[in-house]
């Protein structure tokens, strides 16, 4: 997989997410925490899942609920191995090193 700069700042925020969230991250929350907008997050969530690094599921609904249900992503051991492995070439990587995320 390309190591792109949406590619990082996803992965730093997946990586962050799923040690302060029980491994659930959900796609606006990703967006706000990686800065990278909707049309590009979606497709890097989708290339992660076809990889194997991520799972999914769909929140239940809840009566009463205003907010339509989550779709929630997981890292799989495969993703978490990787996606770390990913931080750590991107960390060596000078292109990477403005970004102003710490690197797992």
């Amino acid at each position: 997989m390309k190591i792109t700069h949406s590619l990082v700042m996803v992965a730093m925020a997946i990586l962050e997410m799923d040690r302060e969230n029980d491994g659930q991250v959900w796609g606006y929350a990703l967006s706000k925490r990686s800065g990278v907008r909707s049309g590009v997050l979606y497709p890097q969530l989708d290339r992660l899942m076809n990889e194997g690094w991520l799972d999914d599921h769909w929140e239940e609904r809840v009566e009463g609920q205003k907010r339509p249900p989550r779709r929630y992503y997981t890292l799989t051991e495969q993703g978490r191995s990787n996606l770390g492995t990913l931080a750590r070439k991107a960390a060596a990587e000078q292109r990477f090193k403005g970004i102003g995320v710490a690197f797992a």
